[in-house]
Parts: C-alpha cells; sequence; structure tokens
C-alpha cells in the first residue's frame, strides 16, 4: 500500500494523469470536496487541467488496523491552479484498494474555505 500511495503522490505532483489513472480499478470513483464525487479518470483530467502546478510534502502514511483493503496519506498540497493562483492546505486521501491492488474508491479529506474562492474563480 505504501508504494501504491507513492506513485500516487509522485503521479499527482507531475501531473501525469495516465501514471495516476493506472492506479485505479476502472470502476473507481474519487470523493472531493471541490469537484463532487466523479469517476477517477474524469477527475484527475479536470484536476490537471485546473493545475499550474502541484507540490507535494508527505507527513505520513496510515494503514487500518481493521480492513486490510484502507490506508491513507496525510499530506500538505501546495497547489498553483492555472490563472497562477497558489494555495496550500494540509489534506488526508483515504485510499480503499480492490482484490487486485487497484484504488476503487478515494476520499479526499481537507478544509476548502481558503481554496475554494479561488476554485470558483477558475470555474
Amino acid at each position: 500500500m505504501k508504494e501504491i500511495i507513492l506513485q500516487y503522490l509522485d503521479g499527482l505532483e507531475s501531473g501525469n494523469v495516465e501514471n495516476i489513472v493506472s492506479l485505479f480499478s476502472d470502476d473507481a470513483i474519487v470523493h472531493s470536496p471541490l469537484y463532487g464525487d466523479m469517476p477517477a479518470k474524469d477527475f484527475f483530467k479536470s484536476l490537471v487541467a485546473d493545475t499550474n502546478k502541484s507540490d507535494i510534502s508527505l507527513i505520513d502514511i496510515f494503514n487500518s488496523i481493521d480492513k486490510l483493503d484502507t490506508c491513507a496519506a496525510h499530506f500538505r498540497y501546495h497547489w498553483t491552479l492555472k490563472d497562477g493562483t497558489a494555495t496550500s492546505f494540509e489534506c488526508v486521501d483515504v485510499f480503499q484498494l480492490n482484490e487486485l491492488g487497484k484504488i476503487k474508491m478515494l476520499t479526499i479529506i481537507y478544509d476548502t474555505h481558503k481554496t475554494r474562492s479561488f476554485f470558483d474563480n477558475i470555474k
């Protein structure tokens, strides 16, 4: 699970949609506080299109003690939107994997208060 999370964060930081999506099952769903619930492929295409630059500072990785298919990454996301606006926030991404080791559900958790107005301006 740690390797999947590290690959995910690397893909997110580099903006490589193909590399990110390859970690997800075909029917994977992303639950995002800004974008809502979307198929993973659509979510990451939208995110990359809205992004000028991403820098990620990993804080920790957690594994569930009850669910062998669930883990989480805690990180600081430094996000520069396509219009050049920069924002930064602490985030937790919760991953649920399928039996083949692909991400089937991603739940993104963070406070959107500071970021929402910047995001709304680019939409």
